[in-house]
């Protein structure tokens, strides 16, 4: 006589509670759709009309789509002087920082001269001190040059940055003073040696270098406006300041699309430099 057994009754799988790195996604997943609300509603407000961005209660997609605030910065706005007084500006003021930071950097970091401790101690001095501060007497000095109102005014103070510089020579403290002393030995002066041995090297923070340093001339505001003094001079910051706002009131539609036309470029850099950057962020601070 056979018996039969009876199937194990099915269990059910214990819950798992949510690990670390799901919550971590969870978290960074919101954050991230909590930062984009702002750039949703600016792209998509830059679409709508004057009349559509003060409706109640609000909308968000644009009821009648329309191109035509963007069409009055290509138009009567002469939005290409603008942008090409903006990347002139920002262009010149990144490859003036790359060569100028960097070659400070390598000074810093693999030479030794006199009061060199004293030299980085003054450039992380620097890096303290706010910018409104050095404002009304760098502003008297391009005066008494006579750059007011022209490009060397908007481009010169900011040739080179302090941040630049201790970030070229925190990564560069980090290439192997063998493969320099090498150089060196084999009859290599220094600028050739900083030139075909130490630049190649440092991608990733030139890359970050770039990316902060035309970040911060882009978005240039305060010393544009001062320096600037004709139209034909202004930057994009300053035109979309003066001319999205009337006598009345300001003009949300126009306000938006140029928001739209100066965040685009910037976007497009950090997407094409984004592993670079982070590279050289996570490096910089090894040494």
């Amino acid at each position: 006589m056979s018996t039969t057994t009876a199937p194990p009754a099915l269990c059910r799988p214990p819950r798992r509670r949510l690990s670390g790195r799901a919550i971590s996604y969870i978290v960074l997943t919101v954050g991230l759709l909590v930062w984009l609300v702002p750039f949703a509603w600016m792209a998509l407000g830059s679409l709508k009309t004057q009349a559509e961005i003060l409706q109640r209660p609000p909308t968000w997609l644009p009821e009648n789509p329309t191109l035509d605030n963007f069409a009055q910065w290509f138009g009567p706005l002469d939005f290409g002087t603008f942008f090409a007084n903006s990347l002139i500006v920002a262009v010149v003021t990144v490859v003036g920082n790359l060569v100028f930071c960097s070659m400070v950097g390598y000074a810093l970091a693999k030479m030794d001269f006199p009061g060199k401790k004293i030299l980085f101690a003054v450039v992380m001095i620097t890096l303290m001190v706010p910018g409104v501060v050095t404002f009304v007497p760098l502003f008297v000095m391009v005066s008494r040059l006579g750059l007011v109102n022209s490009y060397a005014a908007l481009i010169l103070p900011f040739i080179t940055a302090p941040l630049g510089v201790f970030l070229m020579r925190q990564f560069m403290k980090g290439i192997p003073d063998a493969l320099i002393e090498a150089a060196r030995i084999d009859g290599a002066g220094e600028f050739r040696i900083f030139s075909r041995i130490v630049m190649p090297l440092c991608g990733p923070p030139l890359a970050t270098l770039a990316i902060l340093t035309f970040l911060t001339s882009w978005n240039n505001f305060l010393w544009p406006l001062v320096a600037a003094q004709t139209e034909s001079m202004y930057t994009l910051p300053v035109a979309l300041s003066l001319y999205s706002t009337g006598q009345n009131a300001t003009n949300y539609g126009l306000l938006l699309a140029g928001s739209v036309l100066v965040i685009a470029p910037i976007l497009a850099l950090f997407v094409l430099l984004q592993r670079y950057f982070i590279q050289g962020i996570a490096t910089a601070g090894l040494k």
